[in-house]
């Protein structure tokens, strides 16, 4: 039997969304052996996590792969628990119908600055576009007024389950940035991924790694308990549009990067550095 003496604190960061809760309902409500770790669980949205990773207060945390080239020093990422778009991802809406040319000059409410979503809208419009930081749960309620305490918004970038649920806020899809990519590229986009602390030792880093992919194969093989947990966390979504938005992101994926899948870390980091949107050249890092 393990003493507390010879436990250790692995401290898990991920967002309050249905994709996340699924992947790690095993971990969250002890349907594993995890041995001498003991996790614990800070729901939190995207962009707080992202900031919040630079003082590594997290031995566990879900990033943004934009955030992450920002955090290459702290953190390795773990090669499951991947969130891909794989032909689809954040997405453009707004009120007035139009191509995402139209909205070049207008402002936009964004989830964050670190998000994915974020790096993938600056890169498909050519520049950095005008924006305001807005909950990514309030995005869609801003987008319909016109405005964020007080501030215009014209269009709204969002992430999550209002990518299914927008036509009933009478909003127009102007682009879908997973799309835009893939046409560009021919590649996934890689949105977020989980980061494990570099301090914490290889030994940690493997076997932390290692039952972070056993709950997500505990959720994809137990999908119908997982869903139950993952639907309280659903905003707008039954019982079907909560399966879908999960089968989306959480799949073969989130079970490992794969060569691909890392191909496309790369690149888009890349296409990142050379629009300045991140300041350093980066060479994403895997845990082994």
């Amino acid at each position: 039997m393990t003493t507390a003496a010879q436990t250790t604190l692995i401290r898990v960061g991920h967002s309050p969304d249905p994709d996340d809760a699924f992947m790690f309902h095993a971990l969250a409500n002890d349907k594993l052996d995890t041995g001498p770790y003991r996790f614990t669980h800070e729901l939190v949205d995207i962009e707080t996590l992202n900031r919040r990773a630079f003082t590594g207060e997290l031995e566990l945390t879900a990033v943004s792969i934009h955030a992450y080239a920002h955090l290459t020093d702290k953190y390795l990422l773990c090669p499951c628990g991947a969130s891909m778009g794989d032909g689809y991802g954040p997405m453009v809406v707004a009120r007035d119908k139009g191509s995402i040319g139209d909205f070049r000059d207008r402002t936009f409410a964004v989830p964050g600055t670190l998000t994915t979503a974020f790096l993938a809208l600056r890169l498909c419009l050519g520049a950095e576009p005008k924006h305001v930081v807005v909950p990514f749960d309030e995005i869609l309620a801003a987008v319909e007024r016109g405005e964020w305490k007080g501030q215009p918004v014209d269009a709204g970038l969002i992430i999550h389950e209002g990518q299914l649920t927008y036509a009933n806020h009478n909003l127009s899809l102007i682009v879908d940035t997973g799309r835009w990519w893939m046409d560009e590229t021919g590649l996934p986009l890689p949105l977020g991924g989980n980061a494990i602390r570099r301090d914490l030792g290889p030994q940690v880093i493997r076997d932390v790694n290692r039952l972070l992919r056993e709950s997500i194969e505990y959720g994809l093989a137990h999908r119908q308990e997982a869903l139950e947990h993952a639907m309280q966390y659903g905003r707008d979504l039954d019982r079907p549009l909560t399966d879908q938005f999960v089968g989306m992101y959480v799949n073969d994926w989130t079970l490992d990067f794969g060569e691909r899948g890392r191909k496309a870390v790369a690149e888009l980091l890349a296409r990142g550095h050379a629009a300045g949107a991140i300041p350093a050249k980066v060479t994403p890092e895997f845990v082994e």
